[in-house]
């Protein structure tokens, strides 16, 4: 654990100490091996860990840690599931991790108005589980099981992005604790306004640099009468990957289009123990009528087998179709298991569609002579993909490989019009990319506003802006 730590830890001044610990009613640790975790959480990046991690219970509790905080100039870092990949819960300056795990009241559920109000640190699997009863369901699914307030605050998408949007499209407001302690609400729960500066979409996405989110309120959707989900194997990784713009270009209302290579499908066979064949796939899955969804199914199974697809192998039950998508899931443990003792060097980015073969193909033809396993998969109907780089940690060689490979791609896509990234975020691993991206005028416009919302720079530094 020592070697992967990059900031030594410091003790605060224990009266500071003694009055954090009075605001949370005495929920705080300085634990080293805490201390690491929230430093580092589940990214490939080196832990900073914090000097001290508070456990608020209220909106209230935070702010007045926040307040104490801006008093005595101490950075704070929000800290969720820990399930972000770029080192968004870093602390790279030391300070505050503000841990809001136990924010995880759901505060009122509003079936009429098919809307849900929740604190920041409800899991989605928790929501879901709760208010499956109503018929409604929060479809935003990221492959961790994250907290809805790390999921706002890194504006997480998923598999069911390409039918039912980010988080972008399904936060509806926010209550936020801003960095001098004050509480806002961005938004009433209408489902459109006009009316001033959308603060709501200021903060989502926002990683903890503007304020802190406490509350969430979010859409819910309907459950649908019919589900049906689907494997297709290709020939090829480029068979597949034009089968599915093919399908989003006929406008195919599919719910999910998810790309797996050749070596993932192996991954996920051993890991599920499953019988897929070895070859690149395509995962789908059809919401609707029953008649709907057979229709969709079919003009799909045409244009599949157009581009040298299998039959579909159908997964109609729920015990089918949660099989099938956890295996989808646990890609990352899977691809890891390949290779035992080894970790993932992971990195995403989003192409327009029309873009997407070329991105794919760039990105394995780039890591063809890799000495270590490299894996394609993606959420294909929105033009996002990820490249896995499954290392040796221990190996600075292949460390550094997997580092320029990431960012090659990441370049690459800036220079198909797209961004660096579709849902990791950017944390600090992917702010070299950010004035490439945006232009010197566009970044200028975001410090100004980072500087009059937070002009001591304490919340989440060095996160998104390049040379914070």
């Amino acid at each position: 654990m020592d070697s992967d730590i990059a900031r030594e830890i410091t003790s605060l001044p224990a009266p500071i100490v003694k009055e954090l610990a009075s605001l949370v009613g005495g929920r705080i640790s300085v634990a080293p091996s805490d201390l690491y975790v929230r430093g580092k959480g589940e990214c490939y990046h080196p832990s900073f860990p914090p000097d001290i991690i508070c456990f608020p219970e209220t909106t209230e509790e935070v702010s007045a840690v926040v307040k104490l905080a801006r008093r005595e100039s101490i950075p704070v870092v929000p800290f969720g599931a820990g399930t972000s990949l770029e080192g968004h819960t870093a602390a790279l300056r030391g300070g505050i991790c503000i841990d809001l795990s136990r924010m995880e009241q759901i505060i009122e559920v509003r079936p009429e108005d098919m809307d849900v109000m929740v604190e920041a640190g409800v899991r989605r699997k928790q929501l879901n589980s709760y208010i499956r009863d109503t018929g409604l369901f929060f479809p935003v699914d990221p492959g961790a099981d994250a907290t809805i307030g790390g999921m706002a605050a890194t504006r997480a998408s998923g598999t069911n992005a390409v039918r039912y949007g980010t988080m972008r499209e399904n936060v509806l407001a926010l209550t936020v604790v801003l960095p001098d302690g004050s509480i806002i609400k961005t938004a009433n729960r209408a489902r459109k306004s006009s009316a001033g500066y959308d603060l709501t979409r200021l903060f989502v996405g926002s990683e903890g640099t503007l304020g802190i989110i406490t509350e969430v309120t979010l859409k819910l959707h309907g459950m649908p009468e019919a589900i049906i989900s689907a494997v297709c194997s290709f020939p090829d990784a480029a068979a597949a990957v034009s089968t599915a713009i093919e399908v989003i270009q006929s406008g195919i209302q599919v719910a999910r289009v998810e790309f797996v290579d050749q070596v993932g499908m192996e991954a996920v066979n051993r890991f599920a123990g499953l019988d897929y064949p070895v070859e690149p796939a395509l995962f789908f899955e059809f919401h609707g009528s029953w008649g709907g969804v057979e229709e969709q199914a079919n003009r799909v199974g045409e244009i599949a087998t157009a581009n040298g697809g299998s039959a579909f192998a159908w997964a109609s039950s729920p015990e089918e179709r949660s099989k099938l998508w956890q295996a989808r899931h646990d890609f990352h443990y899977a691809i890891m298991a390949l290779r035992p003792g080894a970790k993932i060097w992971g990195t995403d980015v989003c192409v327009p569609i029309s873009k997407l073969a070329d991105c794919i193909e760039f990105a394995r033809a780039d890591a063809a002579g890799a000495p270590f396993p490299v894996s394609a998969l993606g959420h294909v109907g929105d033009g996002n993909f990820h490249m896995s780089y499954v290392i040796d940690p221990d190996n600075p060689a292949e460390r550094g490989q997997a580092e320029e490979l990431a960012s090659r791609l990441g370049f690459h896509a800036l220079s198909l019009g797209g961004t660096c990234t579709g849902e990791h975020g950017v944390g600090y691993g992917k702010t070299k990319f950010m004035m490439a991206e945006y232009g010197a005028p566009a970044i200028a416009l975001m410090r100004l506003i980072k500087s009059s919302i937070d002009p001591d720079g304490l919340f989440n530094p060095g996160k998104i802006l390049p040379g914070e």
